[in-house]
């Protein structure tokens, strides 16, 4: 076995951790060095190209601490789904889309996110492989990607203080939806232009949800009421 086959050689098991305190600064640096070094390895040779022993080496970190950070590859490649989703967010913070409708926005949103794919096809291929194979371990993983792409969704939406039930299950579908018509396009089954029809289609269930009981648990429900989401590259 490789080090990639047996993580628990190095980690303790992944099903074990126990909520890690915060980080300090020198250790968000480390993070840093490791998703971007994991990135790169990514967009030169897709998922089979990143290694831990590799990443560990680009990011100037020993094995043993990446593992400490990342039990595992799925966990790594998890992770840095949410490091690109959390630059995508930020990007379009600054220059937000247009559009007349809400669903317009959201649409819009998401083919600018395939747009950032098409540019690293490898990169998306990888962190798409990553989400499929996730299994409960990497649930504080996946949870954080899709909490990440409601947030996305609703700022397009007009950023909802408290948004209904049934805003809520229009953004679970269209999570939904965008992480398939991501699997089919990658896998050569969609076009871009079939990606982009049926995002719009989806979309639209934003524009007939606007009425609803709210939510009573405010704002936290909003990011616990979602599904396992898509993934994106900043």
């Amino acid at each position: 076995m490789t080090e990639v086959d047996n993580p628990e050689a190095v980690a303790p098991h992944p099903g074990h951790r126990s909520a890690a305190p915060p980080l300090t600064e020198r250790q968000r640096e480390r993070r840093r060095r490791i998703l971007h070094a994991t990135a790169r390895l990514a967009c030169r040779g897709g998922f089979e190209a990143v290694q831990m022993r590799e990443v560990a080496e680009s990011s100037q970190v020993a094995l043993g601490t990446l593992y400490r950070y990342f039990p595992s590859k799925v966990h790594l490649l998890v992770a840095t789904m949410q490091d690109q989703l959390e630059q995508l967010h930020a990007t379009l913070r600054r220059n937000p889309p247009g559009g007349e409708t809400a669903a317009d926005r959201v649409a819009r949103t998401l083919m600018r996110a395939f747009g950032a794919l098409q540019r690293e096809p490898r990169l998306a291929e990888a962190m798409a492989r990553a989400l499929t194979f996730a299994d409960r371990s990497v649930s504080p993983e996946v949870d954080q990607v899709s909490r990440r792409t409601t947030a996305i969704i609703l700022d397009a939406v007009g950023g909802p203080e408290n948004p209904t039930a049934a805003q809520l299950s229009a953004v679970r579908v269209i999570e939904h939806t965008w992480h398939s018509t991501l699997i089919a396009w990658l896998s050569g089954r969609a076009s871009l232009a079939q990606v982009g029809v049926d995002i719009e289609t989806v979309c639209r269930l934003i524009d007939v949800t606007g009425a609803g009981e709210p939510v009573t648990a405010g704002g936290g429900e909003r990011e616990r009421a979602h599904g396992s989401g898509p993934v994106a590259s900043g």
